[in-house]
């Protein structure tokens, strides 16, 4: 039996299921995914602003805000390796040291806080291309990512909202990156990066 990921027998789920165990005793992978919805839109809300450094641990810690009420294993990073379609995530014994890396970048360039929207558009999207790849939970990568770029955004001094961009762009541009092809992500963060926080346009 293989899911969605890949994994065949995935020890994450219960045996002959594809339905990962969650904290609901849900059985239906539409149910799952709607609870998971919804649940983690109410704990995002609750997911406060903090300020650099942002690392690993700072996007476990949001996962963990996120899916704590659905699954045991939130915030912890996988243990299993995964692929979706013709995707191959980072194997688990690379998962820490190379998210390390990105995040190693990201305070080098001191939080992008010292870019034009042009140049964060540019950096962001490459960095959460790459981050992606790493892919370090199970489940819910996506959801936490956006917020902890929200913070790095907000941080940086600028608006971001993810509304003007559509499920399937999301995922064609995710898998663009990973061949290092960051125009779709460009695109997307082009779209959803506002101007900068406090500055009147009118």
């Amino acid at each position: 039996m293989v899911d969605k990921y890949g994994v065949g027998q995935d020890p994450y789920c219960p045996p002959g299921s594809t339905v990962l165990r969650n904290r609901l005793d849900l059985t239906d992978a539409e149910t799952l995914a709607q609870a998971e919805r919804d649940l983690s839109e109410v704990a995002a809300e609750a997911i406060d602003f903090s300020p650099p450094p942002y690392d690993l641990r700072y996007l476990q810690a949001i996962h963990r805000q996120l899916f704590a009420d659905l699954y045991d294993w939130a915030g912890e990073l996988r243990t299993v390796d995964i692929s979706k379609d013709q995707t191959h995530f980072c194997v688990t014994h690379r998962i820490e040291p190379e998210a390390n890396k990105l995040f190693k970048v990201l305070a080098d360039a001191n939080w992008f806080q010292e870019l034009d929207r042009g140049a964060l558009i540019a950096a962001s999207a490459e960095l959460f291309g790459d981050l992606n790849v790493v892919h370090p939970f199970r489940e819910g990568n996506g959801r936490a990512q956006r917020i902890l770029f929200e913070h790095i955004i907000v941080n940086a001094g600028f608006e971001i909202s993810w509304w003007p961009v559509e499920a399937e762009e999301w995922l064609r541009a995710n898998v663009d990156a990973v061949g290092c092809d960051y125009e779709g992500m460009v695109r997307v963060f082009e779209r959803c990066v506002g101007g900068a926080i406090g500055v009147d346009c009118n």
